[in-house]
């Protein structure tokens, strides 16, 4: 049985968040490039609004590397062409220098574009 086209477009952005996190854990600045659109803002814990090239400059410098990402909890909602996942993870990281699980709820804002489903805005804080 085929799933519905709401569950279809749910496991699509399931399928991008996964593939981000992953690439995240590779350092894998040039798939993290394709999986965020151009205007991507990321905010941190600090409430620093980051554009997307200041960030992957900063992994590529070695200034933020991710060790592991342990799903606490993932909720996705679509409507229409964008999308929306929440959840909560523990992330072991080393961000400028100093390593830590780091206890993250994250949220991210998904645009579809074509078949794509690419991150317009990535907010953290703590809980």
């Amino acid at each position: 049985m085929q799933p519905s086209p709401a569950q279809s477009a749910r496991n699509d952005v399931t399928a991008a968040f996964r593939a981000y996190l992953q690439a995240m854990l590779d350092g894998d600045t040039d798939a993290l490039d394709n999986l965020l659109a151009d205007g991507c803002t990321l905010t941190h814990i600090t409430g620093y609004v980051q554009p997307k090239n200041e960030w992957l400059s900063q992994m590529r410098a070695g200034q933020f590397l991710y060790h592991r990402i342990e799903e606490k909890s993932v909720a996705v909602e679509v409507e229409g062409s964008t999308a929306r996942v929440s959840g909560r993870f523990v992330t072991d990281a080393t961000v400028y220098g100093t390593r830590a699980n780091w206890r993250l709820h994250m949220t991210m804002d998904y645009v579809r574009e074509a078949d794509t489903w690419s991150v317009i805005r990535a907010a953290a804080t703590t809980w």
